[in-house]
């Protein structure tokens, strides 16, 4: 039965294990959630916080009652001789008279138990007390690496879908100059034009090969780079959901642009964590200067015998001892230990005033890239729109005899350059989104 039972469990593991890797086909955002399930660095940082409940234990645990055993039996090969003086045994003897004396036997043995349990110590209960921010510490370690993560994938999505859409521009512009190429091919043949502008043509296309060669190159390394940040494996198929449209780019150009706020950055709030730790281990120093009081308690046996016979001879014994440490003089050491804490937070309050000041500086910095990307965009965007027309008139133009082969070849030429710096501006607009985003603390929900 218990076979049967582990048969089923190994298989509904091994079908989620499948399913997981099945799918292929990923928003940006369920791009960003995969990630956060599977990234390594996310793997890592929940260890660390598994770590850090263990390490709140230890602390707890060394203040509880430790109870350990000992056993020892020794042979005195030599046993120690001492000197008495022979008055203590005899008044008449001569001064200077000693009695040689063997304390001890060859044969001796401990055994026993004993227990000491921490009454009060003062450092223990600041320990005590800095369990929650331990745990505050690793959780916000978590917080970090999934923002790390987020803005990474986003970043590699984006590039990914960039490069795709500019695949696919590229294939209407080889599709576009084929019509070009045949209506030409039949204007040679028909005597209208020469063979030379044919071949202008054809050298046009072999470069738009050529870049669409280097752009399926780029495009599946970046498909291999996303996969990277979001731990897919590499050689399973990715497809991505989302497509850029006018509507994306309107929502994003919606963003109402905020003043960023520093509890909203997980590096901020790290830093008031580390803060408040260095607090408590200043306190820890402090409060070593108090007494601490200890409990111990022994239970055994001792064993002496002239011959080699452990199992008779033990004589037992006990002892409760209740210790109390009280602290003097350590020549200044735990007052030098607590003023480095000190100094340690004034660094902190003054690397928090910088951090403040480092975030305006990201999202002024952020805002501006946005609203260049912007301007960018829509002058290229209007290039894009005049190029366009420009070839669709020298077409005309050439069609009807009133233009030259090198209007339409140039035309395609502007054409293409100016959908490349089409796409280069798109990319750096959704670029500068995903950096204003992580400057406002928005990049995880």
């Amino acid at each position: 039965m218990k076979k049967v039972k582990t048969y089923w469990i190994g298989a509904i593991t091994l079908l989620w294990a499948q399913l997981a890797v099945a799918q292929s086909t990923f928003t940006i955002e369920e791009a960003v959630d995969y990630a956060l399930k599977n990234h390594s660095s996310i793997k890592n940082a929940m260890v660390g916080m598994q770590d850090a409940e263990w390490q709140i234990k230890e602390i707890k645990y060394s203040g509880m009652p430790q109870i350990n055993g000992q056993f020892g039996y020794t042979y005195n090969a030599i046993v120690p001789t001492q000197l008495i003086d022979a008055k203590n045994f005899n008044p008449q003897a001569a001064e200077g008279e000693v009695v040689k004396f063997k304390f001890g036997v060859p044969w001796g043995g401990q055994a026993g138990i004993g227990l000491n349990q921490l009454i009060f110590d003062a450092t223990w209960l600041v320990g005590l007390r800095a369990a929650d921010t331990y745990r505050l510490m690793a959780s916000q370690d978590l917080e970090k690496s999934k923002v790390v993560i987020a803005e990474s994938v986003r970043k590699a999505y984006y590039s990914a879908l960039v490069a795709e859409q500019r695949g696919q521009t590229l294939d209407l512009n080889i599709s576009r100059l084929d019509s070009v190429i045949a209506q030409t091919e039949q204007f040679v043949k028909q005597g209208f034009v020469e063979k030379i502008d044919v071949d202008r043509l054809n050298v046009q296309r072999n470069n738009l090969i050529s870049e669409k060669q280097k752009l399926n190159n780029l495009i599946g390394l970046t498909y291999q780079l996303l996969k990277f940040q979001m731990s897919y494996p590499q050689d399973a198929s990715l497809i991505l959901k989302d497509k850029l449209s006018e509507e994306n780019v309107k929502l994003i150009r919606s963003v109402v642009a905020e003043d960023a706020d520093p509890n909203n950055r997980i590096e901020f709030r790290q830093l008031a964590t580390n803060r408040k730790l260095i607090e408590l281990n200043q306190e820890r120093y402090q409060k070593a200067y108090l007494p601490s009081l200890n409990l111990s308690a022994s239970l055994g046996a001792g064993h002496s015998n002239t011959q080699f016979n452990p199992f008779e001879r033990w004589f037992g014994s006990s002892a409760i001892t209740l210790g109390v440490r009280v602290p003097i003089y350590d020549s200044g050491l735990k007052r030098v230990q607590i003023e480095r804490q000190k100094l340690n937070i004034i660094k902190i309050d003054n690397t928090v005033e910088m951090l403040k000041e480092s975030f305006k500086l990201e999202n002024a910095q952020a805002k501006i890239n946005l609203k260049n990307g912007f301007e960018t965009l829509d002058a290229m965007t209007r290039n894009m729109d005049l190029a366009s027309e420009v070839l669709r008139v020298s077409k005309i133009k050439y069609q009807q005899g009133v233009g030259s082969n090198m209007e339409v070849v140039n035309a395609e030429s502007d054409l293409k350059q100016a959908q490349n710096n089409y796409f280069s501006a798109l990319y750096d607009v959704l670029i500068a989104k995903v950096d204003l985003d992580k400057s406002q603390g928005k990049l995880i929900k």
